[in-house]
């Protein structure tokens, strides 16, 4: 278990009204043994309620594993790039929890996109904020004919999880009652020397600026 998991809110509800839920369950079934029909109904009932509640929140803690709150703008990734040839480059993806990636790309611009989830104010009462996670690092081409008939270098920035709640808002209804919207925003820029990139993410979507001209503000 990831030590955000163990820690997230959401998790522990989950694990409580679980406990609950079973707790209940059981007193059910032992209300029915004693002849008590109706103890037995509404503890039953009762506690699959609970159970059900926690699973669902369960279902969220985990499916948000791997997104990072967005309050403002923040600083995604830092990605370095150096050009190896002609319409190739690496790019050194720095993120903001100290994993570095190394990626040659094929084309004249970096393009990244990620996925962004923004929750309805209901959700926002019980402590949960737009959130987002980058998703793919691709070379991009100036040229259309050559995106359509060049190499084509695409990488995935996604870390790997058991449940991705934008997967999930996509296939069951039930979640939309909580998020508002889903969406993917990207941005690109043309890569003609060495450059520091800083990846920002706002509630607007993403945007890439330059790292030198940010720290000459």
């Amino acid at each position: 278990m990831s030590p955000d998991l163990s820690t997230s809110p959401f998790f522990l509800t989950a694990v409580a009204l679980a406990l609950l839920g079973g707790i209940l369950v059981l007193a059910g079934v032992a209300a029915l043994f004693r002849a008590r029909p109706l103890k037995f109904a509404l503890r039953t009932l009762l506690g699959l309620l609970f159970i059900s509640t926690g699973v669902c929140a369960g279902t969220i803690a985990v499916g948000i594993q791997g997104y990072r709150a967005l309050t403002r703008e923040d600083v995604a990734a830092r990605v370095a790039v150096r050009p190896l040839g002609p319409q190739r480059f690496a790019a050194a993806v720095h993120f903001p929890d100290g994993r570095t990636a190394i990626y040659d790309l094929a084309g004249d611009e970096i393009y990244i996109d990620a996925h962004i989830l923004k929750w309805k104010p209901l959700a926002n009462m019980v402590g949960l904020h737009t959130v987002y996670e980058l998703d793919r690092v691709e070379g991009r081409y100036h040229s259309i004919e050559q995106e359509r008939s060049g190499v084509r270098t695409v990488h995935s920035l996604a870390q790997e999880k058991l449940l991705d709640l934008f997967t999930l808002r996509q296939r069951y209804p039930f979640f939309a009652t909580l998020v508002d919207v889903e969406y993917g925003s990207a941005t690109f820029a043309t890569v003609s020397r060495p450059a520091d990139l800083e990846i920002r993410v706002s509630t607007t979507g993403l945007l890439i600026r330059d790292a030198a001209t940010v720290r000459a503000r």
